[in-house]
């Protein structure tokens, strides 16, 4: 596996002369090395990603300036309990306007216009409660002005001196970057980040995504990263904890799965996008105004995680697969003792599967095949195996011997629903051959999924099934577990060549 280089093609601050110091600020990518680096690698739990990264002193800043209003303004007349409650309710009106979102250039003076309405919206709602309260202690207009100004220069200042703090750590304690894009817009953006350490991103690689190399000019060279493996090992390697895109990341499979890398790693996700028209369906876009020189930057930010409606479904994959062992007992009874009847002893076999965040599990099946426990984990699939028994056959063709790994769903193993478990064997291969294959094991395997109820079973392409799987995962909901169950369904008797 190599690695290119990519010239930066990057003029120095005066326009003349070409960069030069970025051959000496990327460390080097080396290739894995032991006898395990061929192995299964277990899929990376996604870490708490930096979207939030220095709240703390804005929100603390924005808290004094309230509370310092509270108390300072001249005419008001607010207890002194009403500090905390003013204070809380103005860092909710900032979360909404987008005042805590990332930025590569904050400016106190451009928020200005959204902090001066938020403030304004503060204070009459406070004159409001105060004259419900206690309508002797009502707010006077020249009062609630006074609080409006003073708190809006307050608050000004009091992120300018925050965003002032951030910028000179930024210049002292760059954040390790990659660019992500095809030819020489990758290149520009580097080239920028390289020149303008004000913005606080240090480039250390350019992960190709296009068909074209970048355009060469004299001047530093970058590493070409043109491999996912190569990407994970920058990251890695390089501590990076950011990356900015010049695609929208749906742009192709590529570019989506790097985004799901880079999340996983917690790494903090830009587009830089000169028109600024891209339209992203698979991230949260802000809009904030902001530019990397020139460069119309937006953060991606992933859609919430919604721990509710995750819980609920575990619930719903409990409640619904106890009951639908008990009501399946007679059938998992008569299809246990027909396969006794029919190849002997071990009714149930047991198999080694790739579960969530690749962590491996026990699936459950009925026996339709006696074979080795080396062949079972090796070999693809035995659909039309002469060993197979009729008995074995009709199983798999009616997917009756899925019914034990309802007791997986049970255990918490799987779900009802999500992409069907591999085992290890071919989860390291295909992973090393399709590189959004490794992002499948970001949710709960299951016992069918979206790409079941389009037919891809048994012998089907690996590239369709993780395309189906990672865009599955990526528009999640509970209604769409509940239809690809309904759908399930009502093909759950038909009869399919092969299996999973």
């Amino acid at each position: 596996m190599t690695t290119e280089s990519a010239h930066a093609p990057h003029t120095g601050r005066g326009g003349t002369q070409p960069a030069t110091a970025v051959r000496r600020s990327v460390t080097a990518i080396h290739p894995p090395r032991g006898p395990k680096a061929e192995s299964a690698r277990p899929a990376v739990r996604p870490q708490r990603a930096r979207h939030h990264e220095g709240l703390g002193p804005l929100v603390t800043a924005d808290a004094l300036a309230a509370v310092a209003t509270a108390t300072a303004a001249p005419g008001l007349q607010l207890p002194g309990e009403a500090a905390l409650p003013v204070a809380v309710l103005l860092a909710a009106l900032h979360a909404q306007a987008g005042l805590y979102r990332p930025r590569l250039a904050p400016s106190a003076l451009l928020e200005l216009p959204a902090l001066a309405g938020r403030a304004a919206v503060l204070w009459c709602v406070a004159a409001a409660a105060v004259a419900a309260v206690d309508p002797a202690a009502a707010l006077g207009w020249s009062a609630l002005a006074g609080a409006v100004c003073l708190q809006t220069v307050l608050v000004c200042a009091a992120r300018g001196f925050v965003h002032r703090l951030r910028h000179r750590t930024a210049v002292r304690r760059p954040r390790s970057t990659l660019v992500v894009g095809p030819g020489a817009g990758a290149a520009a953006v580097a080239a920028a980040l390289h020149g303008r350490p004000e913005y606080g991103l240090r480039p250390v690689g350019v992960a190709e995504t296009g068909t074209d190399g970048p355009d060469v000019e004299d001047g530093a060279v970058l590493p070409m990263l043109s491999t996912h493996e190569d990407v994970r090992r920058a990251v890695i390697q390089n501590a990076v904890r950011d990356a900015v895109f010049t695609r929208p990341p749906e742009s192709d499979e590529r570019t989506a799965s790097l985004v799901r890398l880079f999340h996983d790693h917690g790494c903090r996700l830009w587009l830089a996008d000169p028109t600024g028209t891209a339209k992203i369906t698979g991230m949260r876009v802000t809009q904030p105004a902001d530019q990397l020189w020139g460069f119309a930057v937006q953060p991606l930010l992933p859609r919430p995680s919604r721990p509710l409606e995750r819980w609920t479904k575990r619930l719903i994959d409990t409640a619904l697969a106890s009951v639908a062992l008990v009501l399946a007992a007679p059938v998992i009874g008569a299809c246990a003792l027909a396969v006794r009847l029919s190849d002997g002893p071990g009714v149930i076999f047991r198999q080694e599967r790739v579960g969530l965040y690749g962590r491996p599990f026990t699936l459950l099946k009925f026996r339709t095949l006696r074979a080795d426990e080396h062949e079972s984990a090796t070999r693809w699939t035995v659909a039309g195996d002469r060993r197979m028994s009729p008995v074995g056959s009709f199983l798999r063709k009616s997917s009756l011997d899925e019914l034990p790994q309802l007791w997986n769903v049970v255990r918490g193993d799987m779900s009802l629903v999500g992409p069907r478990p591999e085992r290890p064997f071919f989860v390291a291969k295909f992973t090393s051959l399709h590189p959004g294959y490794e992002a499948r094991h970001r949710m709960p395997v299951g016992i069918t999924g979206l790409a079941q109820i389009n037919g891809l079973r048994g012998d089907t392409s690996i590239e369709d099934r993780a395309r189906f799987d990672n865009h599955y995962i990526d528009t999640w909901s509970l209604w769409q577990d509940l239809w690809i169950l309904a759908r399930t369904a009502a093909s759950f008797f038909r009869f399919r060549l092969g299996g999973s």
